[in-house]
């Protein structure tokens, strides 16, 4: 991955006072830019509560985790207590010459230790306030990733078709809603460049979930389907999703996306009949037949190591990728180029991965 071009935000002053993902996540994307970014951890309670979300396989006696590590690069960490007046006092003045806040607090907390929106631009007109919620301002639940995934209609599409619900294996709904926080705050800069006035930039979980259901939103609100689990089958395409296992035990998905792809899948496996196979010469045909299609494709499969048949795939333009583990993912040269190493603040040094992966280029 090429650098960015001498940290474009640098001089941007951020205040990060939110906790665990959502607001942090933010507050990395802004510190990987160049920007300073002082965390405010609370420390009645021992800091960001991600501190103490350990594996079992973690040091109990150690001050941070891996959860924490994933999302605090480039930031100045500081604990302090906000009920204390001093601690309040020098947080406040900070907040005077800042340009952005992230917070995640509940309404009536925000408003009980004045660091509302109202109250902190009293203090610093040109001040961006970005603030993450579950529900909404007005909805004071106390809103986990898990608990959106439910109420959003996640958790019951991901699944094996007849079995539980599943959960996404990250907090999807907190990136998500993170990425919405940030496209908000960077229109509020640009507006402030022209304006000099500050801005208050708003996201739920809630509302960044539903904006995030595409299809599946539309496969109700239009087509009047209420989206069933399927595993990580496609309902509208196939073979997209379909999972095989090569000869060496390698698994395998395939993303066909349209007949032409198809095309090329059957000509990679020999199977030039089955293109011309009215149960599959089209999409709708092959949505219909799956099961029966990715039994014929699963016996040509069986033949091939995984390595090779993926480089078969990636020459005849046949969408297709290889079932990794973390090990694997990492050990992949493009991966790589994503990790960043650095030091906690207790001398640590740690590996995570970058939030930036765009470029820009002149």
């Amino acid at each position: 991955m090429k650098a960015l071009p001498e940290k474009p935000l640098a001089g941007l002053r951020v205040i990060e006072l939110s906790t665990v993902l959502a607001g942090p996540a933010v507050g990395m994307f802004f510190a990987e830019l160049g920007a300073q970014v002082l965390k405010i951890e609370n420390q009645t309670t021992g800091g960001d509560v991600t501190r103490t979300w350990k594996l079992t396989t973690e040091d109990p006696a150690w001050a941070y985790s891996a959860y924490y590590c994933s999302i605090n690069w480039g930031k100045e960490i500081l604990l302090m207590d906000l009920n204390r007046p001093e601690d309040m006092e020098w947080v406040q003045a900070q907040i005077k010459s800042a340009d952005i806040v992230l917070a995640n607090f509940k309404p009536d907390s925000a408003k009980r230790l004045r660091l509302d929106y109202a109250s902190l631009k009293a203090l610093n007109q040109r001040l961006i306030y970005g603030e993450i919620t579950g529900f909404g301002s007005n909805d004071g639940r106390s809103a986990f990733d898990v608990v959106l995934q439910a109420e959003a209609g996640f958790l019951y599409m991901t699944g094996e078709k007849d079995a539980a619900p599943v959960k996404m294996p990250v907090a999807l709904i907190d990136l998500l809603a993170a990425h919405q926080l940030k496209e908000g705050i960077l229109l509020a800069l640009l507006e402030r460049a022209q304006t000099g006035k500050g801005r208050k930039v708003s996201v739920s979980l809630y509302a960044a979930a539903l904006a995030s259901l595409a299809n599946q939103a539309t496969n109700w609100l239009i087509a009047g389907k209420i989206p069933q689990r399927m595993g990580t089958l496609h309902p509208n395409i196939a073979p997209y999703g379909e999972l095989f296992t090569c000869k060496d035990g390698g698994q395998i998905v395939l993303a066909v996306g349209n007949d032409r792809q198809f095309l090329y899948l059957c000509k990679a496996l020999h199977l030039d009949a089955l293109a011309a196979d009215p149960d599959y010469c089209n999409n709708s045909q092959r949505v219909l037949n799956r099961s029966l299609l990715q039994a014929k494709l699963q016996i040509q499969i069986d033949q091939h190591d995984r390595a090779p048949l993926l480089a078969l795939f990636h020459q005849m333009g046949v969408p297709a990728g290889g079932v990794r583990n973390m090990q694997e993912v990492f050990a992949d040269p493009l991966a790589q180029e994503m990790l960043l190493d650095w030091a906690l603040p207790d001398g640590t040094e740690v590996r995570s991965v970058r939030s930036v992966a765009f470029s820009i280029e002149e």
